[in-house]
């Protein structure tokens, strides 16, 4: 018989469950865990925890939401090594960092520390055009309008596919979508990796992110909310609740942000005006 296969990032355990029926042992699915070493220029930023899928998208998100490459004109190498755990990215231009990158920090949403003085919530990375003008939120906004119930189909598809969560249940998922479809869907362990999945992706590929949506399973931080504003995305969709710094920033950045999607109801928190029937 053909031993089922399971997409990448999952191992098998043989466990013991209790139940109504009391003690068993059966073999389940588990999201794998590893350490990802990730360079830049040969300097080690920062060691994130990662299912390890798509490592390459993950580093360049990585370090674009952190400011420290623009544009896909700025990577002239990147080296992975599976062997070692490493993504090595280099590039010609270095820009600034506000970050004290001689630290690192290990763990699903590892972001890099501060400098002393360095305010805690950077500027939101939102193109001026992407901002709404009028009080309603309609005049002059540059994204089409988006329907409620495509707001439902949409996370109803981001939830049909998230194939790794569908087996281990121990996966957030990040996707991009236009109006109508989801273009590219990333899982791991970190809903902050997902998202910067997405942004190297979207990078890598010259995606223009200014007419996207973000979709998310995981909860809506200011780190998110930053993310999707360096992106340039307008809109970000969420299947959880956001905190009240996320709604400040969403605010001030022009991003709709839509939360608690599910059963068929949502709560729109910034920027209502681009949801209409």
């Amino acid at each position: 018989m053909t031993p089922e296969k399971y997409p990448a990032g999952i191992e098998r355990f043989d466990i013991q469950v209790y139940d109504s029926r009391g003690f068993s042992r059966t073999t389940t699915e588990i999201i794998r865990e590893i350490p990802l070493e990730i360079f830049l220029n040969d300097q080690r930023v920062v060691t994130i925890a990662c299912t390890g899928n798509h490592v390459k998208e993950l580093a360049v998100g990585f370090l674009r939401a952190e400011g420290l490459i623009r544009t896909l004109t700025d990577l002239k190498k990147i080296e992975v090594s599976d062997e070692r755990g490493t993504v090595n990215v280099y590039t010609g231009e270095v820009y600034p960092s506000p970050f004290d990158t001689s630290k690192t920090i290990y763990s699903s949403g590892a972001r890099l520390r501060r400098s002393e003085g360095e305010p805690q919530y950077p500027d939101v990375g939102v193109d001026p055009s992407v901002r709404l003008r009028g009080k309603d939120g309609r005049e002059g906004a540059p994204f089409p309008f988006i329907a409620p119930e495509k707001v439902l189909s949409l996370m109803e598809s981001l939830l049909e596919t998230s194939s790794l969560h569908n087996i281990t249940h121990g996966t957030h998922c990040s996707a991009l979508a236009n109006g109508n479809d989801i273009l590219v869907l990333r899982e791991d362990i970190g809903r902050h990796n997902t998202i910067d999945m997405v942004g190297g992706y979207t990078l890598l590929e010259g995606i223009d992110c200014s007419d996207k949506i973000i979709l998310t399973t995981g909860r809506v931080s200011s780190e998110i909310v930053n993310k999707a504003g360096r992106l340039g995305a307008p809109v970000i969709i969420s299947h959880s609740a956001p905190t009240s710094q996320a709604i400040h920033l969403s605010r001030e950045a022009g991003i709709t942000l839509i939360g608690y999607v599910r059963g068929g109801k949502m709560n729109i928190y910034s920027q209502e005006g681009r949801v209409s029937d």
